[in-house]
């Protein structure tokens, strides 16, 4: 099972705050940690959205909005992929992590779809494709 892990955003990671030396050597470890354990798929921090944009859908309109934004709460900081047996050993994990900014924060946990998940809309071609996609990546 593969689960994305979100940071989210803070005041300060939305002003642009860097983390301290500390912060980044203990995320470090638990990065370093992830890997060794072969559950960590990629993880990045990500600029504020005042660097960012949203792009609105309805039907064939598009509509771009440029950052920032205003709900912090709503916002993400960073993330992680990692592929575990289940949600209990992704909270586990989680548990494990450092606080990742100076002040109270929070992760959320969201297990990211495979297509056996889409049950018979996930048709024989639509498989063969996503296989071959991701054995190009």
């Amino acid at each position: 099972m593969r689960f994305m892990i979100i940071v989210k955003a803070t005041e300060d990671s939305e002003a642009g705050k860097m983390p301290s030396v500390e912060l980044l050597t203990a995320m470090g470890k638990f990065n370093e940690d992830l890997v060794n354990a072969g559950v960590l798929l990629a993880g990045e921090g990500v600029h504020p959205s005042s660097k960012g944009a949203r792009i609105l859908y309805d039907g064939p309109k598009r509509t771009v909005i440029d950052g920032p934004f205003a709900e912090t709460k709503e916002l993400i900081a960073g993330f992680w992929l990692i592929q575990v047996k289940s949600k209990e050993e992704a909270i586990e994990w989680m548990k494990r992590c450092p606080n990742p900014f100076d002040t109270p924060s929070e992760i959320e946990i969201r297990q990211v779809f495979e297509m056996e998940d889409f049950g018979e809309v996930a048709t024989p071609q639509l498989v063969a494709q996503e296989e071959a996609l991701r054995a190009r990546l």
